[in-house]
């Protein structure tokens, strides 16, 4: 299974990943149209929040609009999504997110562009052989 991993340590939030993943995905946007969040509040280590894939979301979805794709990511079939934003409401991780302007929710697909333009290296794709648990909303720890 594919996922993105985070090195806290290495990170120096200079908010590169935000705007790639942004302008990849939405061309443009700012931190309210991407898929991974940097946190840099409580003045100690920055912090990121992004979809771990552990799959909670595929459950919730009425429409079965979610699923594992083979590399073990979770995707949206948009022609079966109906906007109920089920997956954005309960998302464990509160890494599921939407915004007005687009007509679907969105969420980390671990496709590595953050890892390819981070220059510090704090991001990571890496494979892993368990589904991992959801990890704890941002804020929460």
């Amino acid at each position: 299974m594919r996922i993105l991993v985070y090195d806290p340590e290495l990170c120096i939030a200079c908010g590169i990943c935000e705007e790639v993943c942004s302008e990849t995905f939405f061309q443009g946007g700012g931190v309210e149209k991407t898929k991974i969040r940097i946190h840099t509040e409580g003045g100690g280590l920055p912090s990121a929040s992004f979809c771990n894939q552990c799959g909670e979301c595929i459950d919730i979805c009425p429409t079965e609009a979610l699923y594992r794709d083979k590399r073990g990511v979770i995707r949206l079939r948009r022609e079966l999504c109906v906007g109920c934003l089920s997956c954005v409401g309960f998302c464990p991780s509160l890494v599921m997110h939407w915004h007005p302007d687009e007509e679907f929710p969105h969420k980390c697909i671990s496709c590595g562009v953050c890892v390819r333009e981070c220059p510090e290296g704090a991001l990571e794709i890496v494979d892993v052989d368990e589904v991992p648990a959801p990890a704890a909303p941002y804020g929460s720890v």
